[in-house]
């Protein structure tokens, strides 16, 4: 069973974590209530169209990816964490320092979600910036309409990289407080997850993959709202709002991108897949054919 990725729905360290749906689910029940022209979102047209029957097929194919394939490769962040304890003590010897528990618990936890949300906004960022990256990444937008499972439709090579980034990111702020506070380091949590994480995934994080375009009013100076991260799928605003949780690094890094317009947004990238096979194989075939191309006009450099 969880090769098909049904223990997602059950993991609250997952965005599709059962509370999270049926809170996104109870939000947009009041959101089309107060705006009854957004029913249409939950039409079939919208969760029985083709782009969303593909993310519903993909969602199971990449899950057996991730555990058959992907997991076993990545680097673990506790590794990298007594990694980097060693390191420390090498180069600065043995320190332990003697500070209340509760203020090293606070801080660890909002320690850990900075960088974390940190690092995924300037890897996001680079997918959308370097051609070669693009590739891969553009998998994910070429979705036409949104679900939450479409947070799944990442190919593998984009999930091998943003793997590596949390397990180097957060192994190192990891191990560096080992080496400050001892190994009694610990997260503020709520169901193993890091509250902040659990908060975020209960304001309905499942409708920023969806056609709900829920605002959080001031509060987007700071935070991430569905609607933002729908302008970032959008064809006109895609180099748009790369922030995971936080809007701030948008802001602090001019690609921050609001609009007050009601107009429906046109979702999609400059390619469009077919069928799952494609989703994995064209940007290898796309980058292999770059390549030989790329060969083809030396060679004929070298001739002439």
């Amino acid at each position: 069973m969880q090769y098909l990725g049904f223990e997602y729905f059950l993991n609250a360290t997952q965005r599709v974590y059962w509370i999270y749906i049926l809170s996104a689910l109870l939000i947009a029940l009041i959101y089309t209530r107060v705006y009854p022209e957004t029913k249409t979102y939950f039409s079939k047209s919208v969760l029985w169209h083709t782009s969303a029957q593909m993310d519903y097929l993909y969602f199971i194919v990449i899950s057996a990816i991730k555990i058959g394939v992907i997991f076993p490769l990545i680097l673990s962040s506790k590794d990298v964490a007594l990694q980097t304890t060693f390191f420390m003590q090498k180069q600065f010897g043995f320190l332990h320092l003697d500070t209340a528990q509760i203020g090293v618990i606070a801080t660890y936890t909002i320690s850990i979600f900075l960088i974390n949300d940190f690092t995924r906004y300037w890897l996001h960022r680079w997918m959308h910036e370097s051609t070669l990256l693009w590739k891969f990444h553009r998998v994910h937008h070429s979705a036409e309409v949104l679900n939450p499972l479409t947070f799944y439709r990442v190919h593998p090579i984009e999930n091998i990289l943003f793997g590596l980034r949390y397990a180097l990111s957060v192994g190192f702020v990891t191990g560096v407080f080992i080496y400050l506070f001892g190994a009694s380091i610990g997260v503020v949590e709520i169901l193993g997850v890091n509250v902040i994480t659990f908060l975020f995934g209960l304001a309905g994080s499942n409708l920023r993959h969806s056609h709900i375009p829920l605002r959080y009013g001031v509060f987007e100076k700071l935070i991430i709202s569905p609607f933002l991260h729908q302008l970032h799928h959008a064809k006109k605003s895609i180099n748009t709002n790369y922030g995971s949780v936080l809007s701030v690094w948008d802001q602090i890094f001019k690609t921050y991108y609001v609009t007050q317009s009601n107009s429906k947004l046109d979702f999609g990238a400059d390619i469009k897949h077919t069928t799952v096979l494609e989703m994995l194989l064209e940007p290898l075939k796309t980058i292999m054919k770059e390549i030989n191309l790329k060969k083809g006009t030396y060679n004929e450099k070298n001739i002439a």
